[in-house]
């Protein structure tokens, strides 16, 4: 991370949706700007799986002067969500009751227990109404929920290749990487660097629904003068990716962020997920990227067409899912006139 979070510590345990409680419970996160003396310039960001809170560090050239997330217009706030490995609390933290860290006794939790902990460092910093919510990919998951459950509050709605609801094809993707941990000897071994291998073949297998075979194909090419018998280029970036997510996150917070990516389904309880889109009422945009392979146009059409009054719009780009923290350019192009309104 190129700077430190803020650390929120709550003074009450935290409920999670199945009813067990964290007693000891922190928030890690940013914010960018200032809130201006009428309070309505807030835009909030919901990040993805092993991202962090600090969105100049994992998403270029949108904090930035001139980008749709302007810190010289907008008081841009982002929060670690629960399980991560960059400061609010997750698998690593120490178990009260145990005094040691939880590692793969870390309760389970959901997309709403994500949302719910954005509502609590929300009414901590004192924000009540927020200009634009923002979220890409699971970050998007959480946005949804989100906007679901408080429509009012929010003044814009941004959806970036996401999804209201887990599909069959998005949770065999998260049971895969599973798999691949959990096949790994030293998972459960309570120290904070097991299954690393497994971890790294997780990453490995998620990287190729997250570029697919386009941006591969673009991208990894062996050099035509390589010798015969070589290693592929397309290999080394394998192991160099699973090896990179290694140095920096641990498979327990892994494993229980997929773990709750798969219980995200916006209509649960909301007698469906039409019906919870249904009264969503504020501008909303979703943008849907050319050659994504997890969250495919057709599905991202449909979601817009779920949202009363939603637009539609396309990213093309030949890197897949990933294709949101690439194409600034096209991204920005379309959301700096939405978010200004």
């Amino acid at each position: 991370m190129s700077s430190e979070p803020v650390i929120l510590r709550l003074h009450e345990p935290f409920t999670l949706e199945s009813g067990e409680k964290l007693q000891e419970f922190c928030i890690a996160y940013h914010t960018y700007g200032r809130l201006n003396e009428r309070r309505d310039n807030v835009v909030w960001v919901c990040h993805a799986l092993t991202a962090n809170s600090d969105v100049a560090d994992w998403w270029p050239h949108t904090v930035e002067e001139g980008a749709f997330l302007d810190p010289e217009k907008w008081y841009v706030v982002c929060a670690n969500i629960i399980g991560s490995h960059y400061g609010t609390t997750g698998p690593l933290h120490i178990n009260p009751e145990t005094g040691t860290p939880y590692y793969a006794a870390f309760p389970a939790f959901t997309i709403r227990d994500m949302v719910e902990a954005h509502r609590l460092l929300a009414r901590e910093l004192g924000i009540e109404g927020i200009h634009a919510l923002v979220g890409s990919s699971v970050g998007g998951f959480q946005a949804i929920e989100w906007a679901a459950l408080e429509p009012d509050r929010f003044g814009r709605l941004i959806l970036i290749a996401t999804d209201a609801k887990a599909s069959p094809w998005t949770i065999a993707i998260d049971e895969t990487q599973r798999m691949a941990i959990l096949s790994d000897p030293t998972y459960g071994q309570e120290r904070p660097d097991a299954a690393e291998a497994g971890l790294a073949a997780a990453r490995a297998i998620g990287l190729l629904t997250y570029r697919g075979p386009e941006g591969y194909n673009l991208s990894q090419q062996d050099r035509p003068d390589a010798p015969a018998g070589s290693p592929h280029r397309a290999c080394t970036y394998q192991r160099y990716q699973g090896e990179k997510l290694v140095r920096r996150y641990n498979a327990y917070s892994y494993v229980a962020i997929l773990d709750a990516f798969d219980t995200h389904d916006t209509g649960r309880g909301r007698g469906g997920v039409e019906a919870a889109l249904g009264r969503l009422s504020c501008p909303a945009i979703v943008i849907g990227i050319t050659t994504d392979i997890i969250f495919t146009p057709a599905e991202m059409r449909r979601l817009a067409a779920m949202i009363p009054g939603a637009v539609y719009r396309e990213i093309e780009s030949p890197f897949g899912h990933d294709g949101f923290l690439v194409e600034h350019r096209q991204l920005n192009e379309l959301l700096v006139p939405f978010i200004n309104g």
